[in-house]
């Protein structure tokens, strides 16, 4: 990006900013609780609901869901502002939270599951669209990182207070308690929903709405069917997964800016990082927890605490490049974040090739996730910063659209290697690892081609 930030910032906590930021960073808070949490207690759900044959579904639904929400999301803040949007969001994700607590099969849990996924993913975007009217723009990478540092608490507390709630109350209260807080996160951003209510909408002009609804619904089925391919085995599941994959990229190039699967340079590569980036840590975060404990009888406390590790490299990174401002561009975070994405990635290759000590994992998890932390927070500014006010809900939503389908076929595509290599071998981890440091290596190219032109 070549304009230039301006050098005075103003406090996130200040009077004009406070409650937005307490607002906003608890819903983040919450979302990404709720997501460890899920992932903590996922095995007692299956167990208890009959329904171990459905644990992956469980995750490929709400990824599959979140990219409906994102377009949703996205086009109804660009018509009608990011507070109707953002309400209607938080909405829908209590209500998939309310449906998941009282679920009576794993067949409505997984629904509930969808729902979360539409809600999340529509908030997601409704939240960038509400930055862009709240908070100045050199402080955007500021807040960004603070969404990024909020991830930190829930990754240190959210897998023993759910292991506790499981163990004490039951899990459904893992789901239900967090209804209570959804509702004081969003009342806390009264006063700036207020504010943003009160300017002027710039509606979005285009007409094509309901064709990129029914393009995010054919994404979603498309990623859900690569996840399907898993559980056949042979021909049939290659051929299934192939499918999947060929229809996930048709479906989801018209909904991201044009040229960015061809990383046309600019924003289409900087949204097209976005999905790879996404991709290669999501696929390896699921597996590092599962290699601890079957490859080297790590207990599931301290397996879980490698992640732990990785989130604190990922909030620490962002908040060096939000102190940093103007001082590093985007376009140098993009770069840098990529190369250390990849460092992080190709040791975990390594160690994991060659059997070496344990104690090496959380050193490679922590590069990997600084990497992510300088990334992440840049891109979503540079995104806004290039965006047209009646087009943040939009190329917002193409962002995180690009990031849950990177996201959910890299770990449906992972886990038929791991399958095929067989399961919990060092054989099948070494060809997780390898497939998600091949795309890094990808973004580290792509990552050269975001400068605008």
């Amino acid at each position: 990006m070549t304009t230039a930030l301006p050098e005075r910032t103003t406090p996130l906590l200040s009077p004009g900013y406070r409650w937005a930021t307490v607002g906003m960073v608890s819903l983040v808070f919450l979302a990404a609780f709720e997501n460890l949490a899920v992932t903590t207690v996922m095995a007692t759900v299956a167990a208890d609901l009959d329904g171990r044959s459905w644990f992956s579904v469980a995750f490929s639904a709400t990824l599959a869901a979140s990219v409906v929400g994102m377009v949703a999301g996205g086009l109804y803040a660009d018509r009608r502002g990011a507070v109707p949007s953002l309400l209607a969001s938080v909405g829908i994700f209590v209500a998939g939270l309310v449906v998941a607590g009282v679920a009576p099969g794993i067949e409505i849990f997984v629904a509930a599951r969808f729902l979360q996924g539409l809600g999340s993913g529509a908030m997601t975007v409704s939240l960038y669209v509400l930055v862009a009217h709240v908070y100045e723009p050199v402080d955007r990478p500021r807040i960004f990182g603070a969404f990024a540092a909020a991830w930190v608490l829930p990754s240190m507390i959210g897998p023993p207070v759910a292991g506790a709630v499981a163990t004490t109350v039951g899990w459904r209260w893992v789901f239900l308690g967090v209804v209570v807080l959804s509702a004081a996160a969003t009342a806390a951003l009264g006063p700036a929903l207020r504010e943003a209510r009160a300017t002027p909408v710039t509606a979005s002009t285009t007409a094509d709405g309901p064709r990129r609804l029914l393009l995010a619904v054919a994404v979603a089925a498309a990623v859900v069917s690569v996840d399907l391919a898993a559980r056949l085995s042979g021909t049939p599941g290659r051929v299934l997964a192939l499918v999947g994959v060929l229809g996930a990229l048709a479906a989801v190039r018209p909904l991201l800016p044009t040229g960015s699967l061809r990383a046309r340079r600019g924003l289409p590569s900087v949204v097209l990082l976005r999905g790879l980036v996404a991709a290669a840590f999501s696929a390896a975060e699921i597996h590092v927890p599962y290699l601890l404990q079957t490859r080297y009888d790590a207990p599931p406390w301290l397996a879980g605490l490698v992640l732990t590790v990785g989130a604190l490299g990922w909030a620490g990174a962002s908040q060096v490049q939000g102190r940093m401002g103007a001082r590093l561009s985007h376009v140098e975070a993009l770069r840098a974040g990529s190369l250390l994405l990849l460092a992080g990635l190709a040791a975990q290759l390594v160690v994991v090739a060659f059997q070496l000590p344990a104690v090496l994992v959380p050193v490679a998890w922590v590069a990997a996730g600084a990497g992510m932390g300088l990334m992440y927070p840049r891109i979503s500014s540079y995104v806004l910063g290039v965006s047209a006010p009646a087009e943040r809900g939009t190329n917002t939503a193409a962002m995180s659209i690009g990031d849950a389908v990177g996201g959910a076929t890299a770990i449906a595509i992972t886990g038929l290697v791991f399958t095929t290599l067989g399961t919990e071998t060092w054989t099948a981890f070494t060809g997780v690892f390898a497939a998600t440091t091949m795309i890094a290596v990808l973004a580290v190219v792509v990552s050269r081609r975001t400068a605008t032109p």
